[in-house]
């Protein structure tokens, strides 16, 4: 198996609320010492929180399936159940999350930042918290609510200053073990590299990152080669150093066909993949790095077609990564790039949480006729308190009643033409609590006293 994944789909649950508790407090000398039941416990959040220890998404490849620990019930004495523990997961920097269908969900750069998946649900209030002056001693608790369930796509795409391109075999992983303390696996067939590698490279007072990725060959913004797989590793680069193999013995190859080559598979995957507001990788610094010039025939080849490139404006160095020659002029030039990239950015802010809560405008719900007397009704507050019923208990489904009834819904679905015995589903239609509606049964803010855990308006139905 593979020790490098680079995009995942992680299937996640957050843990589900724990359940309200009804009690009624009880000892000698006061057999009805007033409701004590609990609230439930948080379910637990499954977090994704950067570690630059973490380099790899194997460890979700091999087990995609990740949940959260629900909470506790509450019980009597007016002890709280505890919260569910939280699950988090930690994602190597530059993981973007995404939906399924590709929305993007957050962009996880940073050591220590932190993004919340998936939402315990919150725990069911206890009868204590339900009294009221009306109803001093309720005979039912809320049922802790469902934590999030869902899918999500991990895709790391690859944090360094400068990204080395190039043909397989052209040398990029020598390059970049001869620039920095990396450790590529380096060998004389092509493909060596089957994974980004990572290099931190000091040039006077500047530090940069370079990254070797796994070399291109035309068509492989189609999915050629390993291309497609791993030039999304090159989209954080502000920089890009064209490798080129001066060495080659391959018909049809030169440094100046490789470089053409390499330059339309970056602007085909700028038409396919570029997102707004990223600087496509056709408009980015690039440096032309000349490489094997340690060999006779590459020195030759090196200075003939030098003056094309320079030609076109392009930075021109003439290297040996086997040889180490010409390497400090090289990551001279490469850091005074990445510096100016760095001065033309904006003050950096310090990490902060933002909390974009949904907007409270527009209707609390809606009711809408599906079909001949039946109805459905949308909204989260509806939909959240049919979640929290117990209908076991008749008091609940009648307190149930009642906040509906003061919400509007009942109104609602008589201007709506709703009639007796009207099928009403509340939720969404593929997943709904379906009722009999009967406007004769008044849902007041009156509490119908009887036997705890009745309502006497449910008597006859």
């Amino acid at each position: 198996m593979a020790d490098f994944v680079d995009r995942v789909v992680l299937h996640i649950a957050a843990g589900n609320g724990g359940h309200g508790c009804a009690s009624v407090h009880r000892e000698k000398f006061k057999p009805l010492g007033g409701p004590d039941g609990a609230n439930g416990g948080k379910g637990g959040d499954v977090i994704l929180e950067v570690d630059s220890g973490t380099s790899s998404l194997l460890a979700y490849h091999r087990r995609p399936h990740r949940k959260a620990a629900n909470g506790k019930p509450g019980s009597g004495s007016l002890r709280n159940g505890a919260n569910g523990e939280d699950v988090v997961l930690t994602v190597p920097n530059g993981t973007v999350v995404k939906t399924k269908k590709g929305e993007l969900l957050a962009d996880l750069v940073g050591e220590g930042t932190r993004y919340i998946a998936a939402k315990g649900g919150s725990g069911g209030l206890g009868n204590a918290a339900l009294a009221s002056a009306k109803r001093k001693a309720p005979g039912f608790a809320l049922l802790g609510e469902p934590g999030d369930e869902l899918d999500v796509v991990l895709e790391l795409k690859t944090v360094a200053d400068v990204a080395l391109v190039g043909f397989p075999s052209a040398g990029k992983s020598s390059l970049i073990a001869a620039l920095s303390a990396a450790k590529p696996k380096i060998a004389d067939y092509p493909f060596t590299t089957l994974i980004p590698n990572l290099g931190v490279v000091s040039a006077g007072d500047t530090v940069f990152t370079v990254a070797d990725v796994p070399g291109l060959i035309e068509g492989a913004s189609q999915g050629k080669g390993l291309g497609l797989e791993f030039l999304r590793h090159i989209e954080r680069s502000s920089t890009l150093a064209h490798v080129l193999d001066c060495a080659t013995m391959e018909p049809g190859r030169d440094p100046v066909t490789d470089y053409e080559i390499i330059e339309r598979e970056l602007a085909a995957y700028d038409e396919l993949f570029a997102g707004e507001g990223v600087v496509p990788l056709r408009d980015r610094p690039r440096v032309i790095v000349l490489n094997k010039v340690d060999v006779p025939d590459g020195k030759d080849l090196a200075e003939l077609v030098r003056p094309e490139f320079e030609a076109r404006g392009l930075r021109v160095f003439e290297v040996s990564a086997a040889a180490h020659m010409g390497l400090k002029e090289l990551s001279f030039a490469m850091a005074e790039m990445v510096a100016a990239h760095r001065a033309a950015l904006p003050p950096q802010e310090p990490t902060r949480l933002v909390l974009r809560p949904a907007p409270v405008a527009g209707p609390e719900f809606e009711v809408l006729e599906v079909g001949e007397n039946q109805y459905l009704v949308t909204g989260t507050k509806p939909v959240r308190w049919v979640r929290q019923t117990d209908f076991q208990n008749e008091e609940a489904v009648g307190y149930l009643a009642d906040r509906l009834n003061r919400l509007g819904i009942e109104e609602a679905l008589r201007k709506a033409g709703a009639q007796d015995g009207a099928t009403v589903m509340i939720g969404n239609r593929d997943d709904s609590v379906v009722f009999d509606w009967h406007p004769d049964i008044a849902s007041s803010g009156e509490v119908h006293m009887g036997p705890r855990g009745t309502d006497q308006r449910l008597a006859d139905w």
